[in-house]
């Protein structure tokens, strides 16, 4: 089972310009307008909610080329990651991307029921490649994407989406 779990297929990166692509596989279960990120940015943002379940691959992709501003890491409970309180609650790491145009974009890593660790491959100051693997939860999960607001989605709640093939909006 684990070494089935921590596959990590190569994929197919979409070149589309201005795309911003799934950094998970899964499911959108929540969009959301006019949000503030967390502590490490502002807004007000386009959130979309990605969640994982334990037989989608768990290796997790850069949306979008930019620098890595900032990483923030902060403890927390390990509900479901399904839930929305789950966004608030549970362990996470966020990763904001600042892109070559100024514009910001955050994803967050969110540990759910089953999943007790949040890897990120990460350091503040890397440049980073759409489509690049950065990092992984093991065991279920949620990831969100933080947009600017300005973004053009082209997904919609209950939406499958694969990791660096996807697009989730068009800047």
């Amino acid at each position: 089972f684990c070494t089935w779990f921590f596959r990590n297929p190569e994929r197919k990166i979409q070149d589309a310009p201005n795309a911003v692509l799934s950094p998970a596989d899964g499911r959108i279960i929540k969009i959301e307008d006019n949000v503030a990120a967390d502590d490490i940015v502002g807004g007000p943002f386009k959130k979309v909610s990605i969640f994982m379940n334990i037989f989608n691959v768990h290796v997790n992709r850069i949306p979008c080329s930019g620098r890595v501003a900032a990483i923030g890491y902060k403890k927390g409970q390990f509900l479901s990651a399904n839930l929305d309180k789950a966004s608030e609650l549970n362990e996470r790491n966020s990763v904001l991307i600042v892109m070559d145009d100024g514009r910001r974009l955050l994803v967050v890593q969110i540990a759910g029921l089953i999943a007790r660790r949040i890897v990120c491959w990460l350091a503040e100051g890397m440049a980073v490649k759409r489509g690049e693997r950065f990092g992984l939860i093991r065991f279920g999960s949620r990831l969100e994407v933080f947009l600017p607001g300005d973004a053009r989605l082209c997904v919609q709640r209950g939406d499958k989406v694969k990791a660096g093939e996807t697009p989730l909006a068009y800047l």
